[in-house]
C-alpha cells in the first residue's frame, strides 16, 4: 500500500474503511484541503461536501476542555500539582486527596473509571457517580474519558458557568471558531448510520451533553484551522513541546507527543516534536508548533461497523504517512 497519505485515504474510503474524510495540510501559510467519499452510505451513498461538520469525539479534549486547561496553567491561575479537590470540592471519590491536575491532564490519575449499570443512568446520576470513582495508586499512564469529564466539572465551578458557554467565550470566539458547538450544525456528517444525524456518538456525553469535558463537540475543517493557527500565533504554547507526565510515557499536557517513527540517529531530533490527539470516530489533529505545520483529519469510520483496533493499526499508518510527508515539505 503507498505510503502517500492522499492515497492512503483512497485506499481506505475503497476498502470501507471508512466511507469519507475531510483533511486539510496546513504549512505556513499555505493549506490545502481535501474531501474524498461519502458523507454517507446507507439508505444511499452520499457524497461529501467540503464545510460539513464532523463528531469530533476525544478531539473534544484539546479543542475544548484542554485548551482552557492549558491556558489556565500556563499563566499560573491553576497551579499543576494542587489537587482537583482545592477547585472542585465536589469530588469526593476513593482517593480524592492525593488526585492532581497534572494528573488529569496527563492521563497519569489512576482512577477507575467503572461506573456500575453507567448506560442507564440519568445526567444527574451519572455526574454524582463521577464524582465517586475510585482513585487508585497506580500513576502510571491510563487514558479514560472521566479525567477530562472531571476537569469539565471543574472548569464549571472556576467559572460559574456551563462548560459550553465556558469554551465559546474562553476558546472559539477569540480563535475565530464559528461552527464548533456541542450542537451539531446542519450540515453535519452521519457519525454512525444507525443513530440520528447529528446525535453524538459517545454514550457519556449523550447524557452530560454541555457539561461533557471528554467528547460531544461537532466541528468542521475551517474551525479547525482556525483553532491550529491560533495554537501557532500564541509562542507559549512551546511549553507544551515537553513531558509533562511523571510516569511511564511522555505526554504533554492534553495532547501526545509524538514523532516520524525511525531508528536514524541524525532524524531523533524529529521524535516528539508533534502534538497529537485522536478521537474514536476516526479524527485526530496533528500540531507541530515549531514548523508551524499540521494536519486535521476527520472522517466518520464508525459509520458502518465499529473495528477498533484495526482502525487504531490503519490510524497509526496514516499518522505516520502524514509526519514523513509533512517532514519532506518543511
Amino acid at each position: 500500500m503507498s505510503d502517500n497519505p492522499l492515497e492512503l485515504v483512497k485506499a481506505y474510503v475503497a476498502s470501507g474503511i471508512f466511507p469519507g474524510a475531510s483533511f486539510a495540510i496546513v504549512n505556513g501559510q499555505a493549506i490545502e484541503k481535501y474531501v474524498i467519499g461519502y458523507e454517507c452510505l446507507r439508505p444511499e451513498p452520499v457524497l461529501l461536501q467540503t464545510d460539513m461538520s464532523y463528531d469530533l469525539a476525544s478531539v473534544s479534549k484539546v479543542v475544548g476542555t484542554g485548551t482552557v486547561m492549558i491556558d489556565l496553567v500556563l499563566s499560573g491561575q491553576v497551579e499543576l500539582d494542587a489537587l482537583l479537590i482545592d477547585y472542585y470540592p465536589d469530588f469526593k471519590g476513593p482517593g480524592s486527596t492525593t488526585l492532581t491536575i497534572r494528573q488529569l491532564l496527563t492521563h497519569t490519575s489512576g482512577i477507575d473509571p467503572f461506573i456500575e449499570n453507567r448506560h442507564n443512568l440519568a445526567y444527574d446520576e451519572l455526574r454524582a457517580a463521577l464524582n465517586q470513582v475510585t482513585v487508585t495508586s497506580d500513576k502510571t499512564f491510563h487514558y479514560t474519558d472521566v479525567n477530562f469529564i472531571l476537569l469539565g466539572f471543574m472548569l464549571e465551578e472556576i467559572y460559574g458557568q456551563d462548560l459550553a458557554d465556558i469554551l465559546q467565550d474562553r476558546v472559539f470566539k477569540p480563535f475565530n471558531m464559528h461552527h464548533t458547538s456541542f450542537v451539531a450544525p446542519d450540515k453535519t456528517v452521519a457519525t454512525a448510520w444507525n443513530l440520528p444525524k447529528g446525535l453524538v456518538h459517545d454514550p457519556k456525553a449523550q447524557v452530560l451533553g454541555r457539561h461533557t469535558g471528554s467528547a460531544g463537540l461537532f466541528s468542521d475543517l475551517d474551525d479547525l484551522i482556525a483553532f491550529s493557527q491560533a495554537y501557532f500565533a500564541n509562542p507559549v504554547y512551546l511549553l507544551l513541546l515537553k513531558d509533562y507526565a511523571k510516569a511511564n510515557k511522555a505526554r504533554s499536557l492534553a495532547w501526545d507527543l509524538v514523532g516520524l517513527e525511525t531508528s536514524a540517529e541524525s532524524s531523533k531530533k524529529q521524535v516528539g516534536q508533534w502534538l497529537l490527539h485522536t478521537g474514536y470516530t476516526g479524527t485526530f489533529i496533528l500540531l507541530n508548533l515549531k514548523t508551524q505545520q499540521a494536519v486535521i483529519f476527520l472522517s466518520n469510520r464508525v459509520h458502518l461497523r465499529d473495528e477498533r483496533k484495526q482502525w487504531i493499526a490503519d490510524r497509526n499508518v496514516l499518522i505516520q504517512a502524514f509526519l514523513k510527508m509533512m517532514k519532506i515539505i518543511s
